[in-house]
């Protein structure tokens, strides 16, 4: 099995989108309020630019598109920034390609020069709350200031 995981490119918008909406749909992320319904999703390439400080990366195995993550700045800041949109095809779940996709992001963000980086999430999304504890994120109250997803009722922030 070859794992791949490399910054997106045009070609995988399509696929990407599907995931995003179908996994989304999966743990009940519809609609205003949650990511699978912000417009950039139709066209990921052209909203993360790794020249715009964001980052949008993708997992395949043994060539097929299995999910993605990105990164971006939070809220315009220069110091935080936003782990997001990170779904995966339910049978590429457990090969670890969660933690290797929100690595690479992190590892992004650093170079970037952040210093934190936030998550908003959803209850029901247990492994990724428990990946992204293990990863060192630290659980809000609430959500940060300027959030764009109301519809979430998780929050973490992670110092980089």
């Amino acid at each position: 099995m070859e794992i791949n995981i490399a910054p997106i490119t045009p070609s995988q918008d399509d696929a990407i989108c599907a995931i995003i909406q179908s996994v989304g749909a999966e743990f009940g992320a519809i609609g205003e309020g949650f990511g699978p319904s912000d417009p950039e999703v139709q066209a990921m390439s052209k909203h993360y630019t790794l020249s715009e400080k964001s980052g949008y990366f993708v997992a395949t195995v043994d060539g097929k598109v299995m999910g993605g993550c990105g990164i971006a700045p939070f809220n315009h800041s220069q110091q935080m920034c936003e782990l997001k949109k990170l779904f995966l095809l339910p049978e590429s779940r457990g090969l670890g390609l969660g933690k290797k996709l929100s690595e690479q992001c992190l590892a992004f963000a650093k170079e970037q020069g952040f210093s934190e980086c936030y998550l908003d999430t959803l209850t029901n999304m247990t492994s990724a709350i428990k990946l992204y504890e293990q990863l060192g994120f630290e659980h809000l109250d609430k959500p940060m200031e300027g959030t764009e997803h109301n519809g979430c009722d998780v929050w973490m922030l992670k110092a980089l």
